[in-house]
């Protein structure tokens, strides 16, 4: 049975281990190995990007677990757009991850319906994230959950910069 609910610091070990997983799956491919290894090694980890996230008050995050192990989870953040779209009235989806052994499962649906209800929470009239354009699984999901192309993002790893969509869902 999956339980869903906020992550706490004690959370960090399992949270990263699982979310760098998913990277390496999803991302692992796309660029050359030293650039892999370098976003991998700034992002995840004891010294990462994550967890010191998972620390910080300005990042929301929610977790679906079963038992001891993360198979899903969401980060809400300030947005990190800088005029490619407007941001005022939106709320950024960072991450929505998923085990790919649970993908269809209904947890990506129950993650993004909590960044749903976090948004209008906040009096916010919609939500945006990226995706990168080579992840058809993911743009498909969006685009099922009523996401629409509203620009481009230079999302950069290492030395390679890919193309990521920039999606808006309004509420």
């Amino acid at each position: 049975m999956i339980d869903y609910r906020p992550a706490t610091p004690a959370d960090a070990e399992p949270l990263d281990t699982m979310a760098r997983a998913v990277w390496l799956a999803t991302f692992g491919h796309s660029a050359p190995a030293d650039d892999i290894a370098a976003y991998v090694a700034q992002h995840y980890g004891a010294a990462g990007t994550l967890r010191r996230q998972l620390l910080d008050p300005a990042f929301d995050f929610q977790l679906a677990v079963d038992g001891a192990a993360v198979v899903g989870y969401c980060k809400l953040e300030p947005t990190f757009f800088a005029g490619e779209v407007p941001t005022d009235d939106a709320l950024h989806l960072h991450q929505l991850y998923v085990d790919p052994a649970r993908h269809g499962s209904g947890v990506a649906a129950r993650l993004l319906d909590w960044a749903y209800d976090v948004a209008r929470s906040r009096e916010k009239s919609a939500v945006l994230l990226t995706v990168w354009e080579e992840n058809g699984r993911a743009r498909a999901f969006y685009a099922k959950h009523g996401f629409v192309h509203v620009g481009d993002y230079a999302f950069q790893t290492g030395s390679q910069i890919d193309r990521d969509l920039i999606m808006r869902r309004e509420l």
